[in-house]
């Protein structure tokens, strides 16, 4: 039923957002010297394992790009993608709710619960400086990365084929690697501290600014119109592909097909 699914993508979620923004913070905690390259390895891992434990409750998409996207593919229809993306807001809340309960004042403060930011505002020399990246760099780079997620890795879990071919102990994996890959090149080709990378998960950004809120509701619509984007992408290039590229057994009535049936 769509309900336990969406229970179950509501505490994949919650444990998501929960892990991922623990391994951010640690990652710079500990000093190191590359805390990118340690904190993508680390969220490659834990995708790899959520999805494989979230997987068999609901399909595993512990994030709106994936329901979204599958929507319009037709996977799974509108009304049930609706549902699911509700549920991981509310876990990604739940989620930053937990953080904020087991971490100090001055580390969610410094690092602002480990949100999606595209700027900060520093005290410089002369006084308070705002530091980062322009907006429309960072909606390029959400759109190019969450695309490259949806194209280099959901691909496999879309098509029946190769997902029955190469089961979840290959494709999962291959999800969590190109996530990571992401996450390390968003994060470090800006070179801009402030910028915390590409979210490619709204859920998990919407989760931390509605609990920490200030700057990070500045630039917040990126996070969401440029995985959108991505999505509506990449579903037209599953129309332009020849039908027998790409194999997808599912809901059956994609985003045309319904727009076609409600004109």
């Amino acid at each position: 039923m769509v309900w336990r699914a969406s229970v179950g993508e509501l505490l994949g979620s919650a444990v998501l957002v929960f892990m991922i923004d623990t391994i951010v913070i640690s990652s710079f905690e500990t000093q190191t010297k590359t805390p990118n390259l340690l904190m993508s390895i680390m969220i490659g891992i834990t995708i790899t394992i959520l999805l494989l434990a979230v997987f068999p409750i609901s399909g595993g998409h512990i994030t709106p790009v994936i329901s979204f996207s599958a929507a319009l593919v037709g996977l799974i229809s509108l009304s049930r993608a609706f549902i699911y993306i509700f549920a991981q807001c509310i876990g990604a809340i739940l989620g930053t709710l937990a953080l904020q309960a087991v971490v100090s004042h001055k580390i969610a403060q410094t690092y602002s619960l480990a949100g999606c930011t595209i700027t900060v505002i520093e005290l410089g020399p002369n006084g308070p400086v705002v530091t980062g990246i322009e907006t429309s760099q960072a909606l390029g780079l959400e759109i190019i990365c969450t695309f490259i997620l949806l194209f280099a890795s959901a691909w496999l879990a879309y098509d029946h084929r190769q997902f029955k071919a190469l089961g979840v102990l290959v494709v999962f994996p291959v999800i969590g690697i190109v996530v990571g890959i992401l996450v390390f090149i968003s994060s470090t080709l800006t070179g801009k501290k402030g910028y915390a990378g590409a979210g490619m998960n709204p859920a998990r950004c919407l989760g931390s600014a509605m609990i920490r809120g200030g700057h990070l509701w500045d630039g917040h619509w990126v996070f969401w119109v440029g995985p959108a984007i991505s999505c509506m992408v990449f579903y037209i290039y599953t129309k332009i592909i020849p039908s027998n590229h790409f194999h997808a057994n599912g809901y059956r009535h994609d985003f045309f097909s319904v727009l076609r049936a409600l004109l």
